[in-house]
């Protein structure tokens, strides 16, 4: 992005999510701007501000849309049921057990995500990347662990905004989404060193 041909793209953000995992995998999200970034918006204040400016903004909104599970964890499912005395009547639906935990784990609400974990920023001309290390914090390596092991069953939208913290910076605008429909982990290509 940094040759002459590079440089006449639209600004670019780059969002790298580092998921540790046995192997690690990233997953690298860009987001191009249809139009240029006003220096003095709130976008342009990340953009050019300080890293701590940066890790007191960002935010990753989650929303689990979707867990389908197999007949194999539907079956372990209902047994833990079992085991645990939770299948009363309606009280316990098993095929609802799996989401909850992973619904329960991710959440729904605004993370700001270079307070909860480690996050290292890279601005050149026309782009910024923000490397965002999971690994870094034991409670979300801790809740990537267990989606990890649902993660093909899982339909999750992620959304990225800029959080606003004073009313003339109002309304908050999301900068982009991903929609991660049944990742299948074991597609992903190593890159060569």
């Amino acid at each position: 992005m940094q040759s002459p041909e590079g440089k006449k793209l639209p600004f670019v953000l780059v969002i790298n999510l580092e998921v540790p995992a046995r192997p690690n995998y990233s997953l690298v999200l860009y987001y191009a701007a249809d139009r240029p970034v006003k220096k003095d918006s709130l976008l342009g204040k990340f953009i050019d501000g300080t890293d701590m400016f940066r890790d007191s903004r960002f935010k990753l909104i989650p929303s689990i849309v979707e867990v389908a599970l197999s007949a194999e964890l539907k079956t372990w499912l209902f047994l833990e049921c079992m085991l645990d005395m939770l299948l009363v009547f309606d009280n316990c639906l098993f095929e609802k057990k799996g989401y909850w935990m992973v619904k329960r784990a991710v959440g729904t609400k605004a993370c700001l995500l270079g307070k909860a974990v480690t996050c290292k920023y890279l601005r050149q001309d026309n782009f910024l990347e923000i490397d965002v290390d999971i690994g870094s914090s034991s409670v979300a390596r801790g809740v990537i662990s267990l989606v990890l092991g649902y993660v093909t069953s899982l339909v999750v939208d992620l959304a990225i905004v800029i959080e606003a913290k004073e009313e003339a910076e109002l309304p908050e605008y999301i900068l982009g989404t991903v929609r991660l429909n049944r990742v299948e982990l074991d597609s992903a290509v190593p890159l060569e060193a």
